[in-house]
């Protein structure tokens, strides 16, 4: 099995496990160092909620930079024993909460809880993550007010959407990755 490295904060340095087989694609360094040199000290205190979570990477790089709580949805049994195994070594399984759960059904569910940033990385090339915004659009109070939903696909899925709660704000493409940033209108 191999491994992913923590970049910054309390936890940098620390190797994490990848899912065992090809069910995740986990993100680049370069990619995620981006990422968070966007949100940069926004991060501290933040809470996160990340859907398809694969090795819980994003969220623990989060939780070391500063965030207060992160919420890991994934359906995959081998990602939730990898996500739990990471957040354990790391240390952050106290702050964290892990959902084994379709992101897609979960997000329907009239929402427990707000959260600063919503990520969403999806198997690619299946329409996910548009039908996560989607889903997020028609139920929006999974994310605070001035809230971000952060999306990461590979360019070529890339189309715009017809929104009525969320505008898109940014694009940041790292060769093969493209985050998409969206908020409510009324935060331009």
């Amino acid at each position: 099995m191999s491994t992913l490295r923590i970049i910054a904060g309390k936890a940098k340095g620390m190797r994490i496990q990848t899912v065992p087989g090809d069910s995740t694609r986990p993100i680049t360094d370069r990619a995620k160092e981006a990422l968070f040199n966007i949100i940069s000290t926004d991060l501290i205190d933040s809470s996160w909620l990340d859907c398809f979570g694969g090795t819980g990477s994003v969220s623990i790089e989060a939780l070391s930079r500063g965030a207060k709580s992160s919420t890991i949805i994934d359906l995959h049994p081998l990602a939730i024993e990898t996500i739990k195994r990471n957040l354990t070594h790391t240390k952050f399984i106290q702050c964290s909460e892990v959902i084994k759960s379709d992101s897609l059904v979960f997000l329907k569910k009239k929402p427990n809880k707000s959260y600063d940033y919503v990520f969403i990385a999806p198997p690619q090339y299946k329409g996910l993550w548009q039908k996560t915004i989607e889903i997020l659009d028609q139920n929006p109070g999974w994310v605070i007010d001035d809230g971000w939903i952060i999306v990461q696909i590979h360019p070529v899925e890339y189309k715009p959407l017809a929104l009525e709660n969320f505008i898109e704000f940014d694009q940041r493409k790292y060769g093969s990755t493209l985050f998409i940033f969206y908020q409510r209108p009324n935060n331009e």
